[in-house]
């Protein structure tokens, strides 16, 4: 199993050990202890999992009080998936890592809490599943712009489908400092 570091601290890209032979493939998908050394919390409360088709994206979401770390793969299809810090005080507020997951290389990465997250999905379908480290709040739950000028993701579609409450996001820099997690609030 190989734990990639990212630009931003915190966030990791993590390649299961997958063992395949003519009749499928084995993999471990969490091992808390062996993820715990590389510093993603050893408890998840819950686990999501959605289906989308091509064009979707969902994001950026976050929620705060009760920030979720999130550890991200796709079962079947491929997506776009990315990070954006938006701790007040963190030295990397404001950017974002992306990276393509896919059912196929089975690859997984890891949001921490504090960041908000995106996906777009690049496949026909993508069958999306997540685990969180804090249950889901509604009442805390806010969406960020997915086209935000400020952070710049690169997209790769220029269309996408949204959700309505994804339409109407607003731009980190329109959001009340209070609405954002702090870069010490863990």
């Amino acid at each position: 199993m190989n734990f990639i570091t990212t630009a931003i601290p915190g966030v990791l890209l993590i390649e299961p050990d997958v063992y395949g032979d003519e009749r499928g493939f084995f993999m471990e998908t969490w091992r808390a202890p062996r993820y715990a050394e590389h510093g993603i919390p050893a408890q998840f409360l819950q686990d999501n999992l959605s289906l989308s088709r091509q064009g979707v994206l969902r994001g950026l979401h976050c929620q705060h009080p009760d920030s979720q770390g999130k550890l991200v793969s796709v079962l079947q299809g491929e997506v776009f998936d990315v990070a954006v810090d938006i701790r007040r005080g963190s030295p990397t507020f404001g950017q974002w890592v992306g990276t393509t997951l896919s059912g196929e290389h089975k690859n997984q990465m890891y949001v921490p809490p504090g960041f908000a997250h995106g996906f777009c999905v690049t496949s026909d379908t993508a069958l999306f599943m997540y685990k969180c480290t804090r249950l889901y709040n509604p009442a805390a739950e806010f969406s960020i712009a997915w086209n935000d000028p400020d952070i710049g993701i690169q997209w790769p579609m220029d269309s996408p489908q949204l959700a309505d409450k994804d339409q109407q996001a607003p731009v980190l820099k329109d959001l009340p400092p209070t609405r954002l997690p702090g870069y010490q609030d863990g």
